[in-house]
């Protein structure tokens, strides 16, 4: 596959998710977060479990054996995608849908920062100026005063590291395995094993609840996630990290999108720049480098 081919499919994940937003947020009117994200990635699993049967049984290519340590690092991955998912979907409480997805996009600047502390893989000066555009966003984001910063604004802050945190490590151990399905539905159980124990401690949920959630169960479950992050995982395996993270991103976009067309949300001007300024950060950490790359 191109890098060009796996680009697309990250931007298309990228635009299902947007819309898994506003499915995320509707869903809370009837069930809690942690049983929704326990019934959404259980949903997933199954999507996803006849294509891991087909990827291990008719591999187009040899496939090098699993190893303990591989499992390892798929659990790892996981815990990384309950700590986002379930920071993001508490957050969602609280603050818009609009402000969430752009929020969520800061795992664009937070990705090169991880890559340095883990990997000592040092990212382009640019990554620097970006953080400080992009903190300046999530101020304006507030309304331009940090008193209305919001739990749920700093929940996805949080949030968006943890996304960082995973798709730092999806391109980090993917090639090892040439795995992609195996280890979407690896992350997948651990998130609906963690977050059905939760759940199970804090929340009450119905069967009336569970069915009032289904379409929003369905779509995120199908899509958002059986799909979506599956595609991430393909696409990541031709493309790097930074590069895969920017176009990722484009989430807030279509968040901010459908959060309009679907839920009537609207910002303010002030808003509106912040808003600027964190797609400007997301932005300048990827097409600076490659702009100086195709002029050397």
């Amino acid at each position: 596959m191109s890098r060009t081919s796996a680009n697309a499919l990250l931007l298309l994940a990228g635009a299902i998710w947007g819309m898994g937003f506003v499915a995320q947020q509707t869903a809370m009117e009837n069930l809690g977060p942690f049983a929704f994200i326990a019934l959404r990635f259980l949903v997933a699993s199954m999507v996803v479990l006849p294509f891991v049967w087909r990827e291990c049984k008719r591999p187009k290519q040899p496939l090098p054996d699993l190893l303990p340590i591989h499992f390892v690092q798929f659990i790892t991955i996981g815990l990384c995608l309950f700590a986002g998912m379930a920071a993001q979907q508490v957050g969602l409480l609280t603050i818009t849908v609009t402000n969430s997805g752009f929020l969520t996009g800061l795992y664009v600047v937070f990705t090169p920062f991880l890559a340095v502390l883990l990997f000592r893989q040092w990212p382009h000066p640019i990554v620097w100026p970006a953080t400080l555009i992009a903190m300046a966003g999530i101020f304006l984001l507030s309304g331009g005063d940090l008193s209305n910063l919001q739990p749920g604004d700093l929940l996805t802050v949080f949030s968006a590291a943890c996304w960082a945190m995973q798709v730092v490590l999806i391109g980090r151990f993917i090639g090892r395995t040439n795995r992609p399905l195996t280890l979407s539905l690896v992350q997948f159980m651990v998130t609906c094993a963690l977050a059905a124990i939760v759940s199970a401690l804090v929340e009450t949920t119905s069967l009336d609840a569970i069915k009032a959630a289904a379409f929003e169960i369905l779509y995120t479950g199908i899509f958002a996630t059986g799909i979506a992050f599956s595609l991430q995982v393909i696409g990541q395996r031709y493309t790097t990290a930074p590069q895969a993270a920017i176009f990722l991103s484009s989430e807030s976009l279509f968040a901010a999108l459908f959060g309009a067309i679907v839920l009537g949300e609207r910002i303010g001007l002030i808003g509106l720049s912040g808003c600027a300024l964190i797609f400007a950060a997301m932005l300048l950490v990827e097409l600076v480098p490659e702009l100086r790359k195709r002029i050397a």
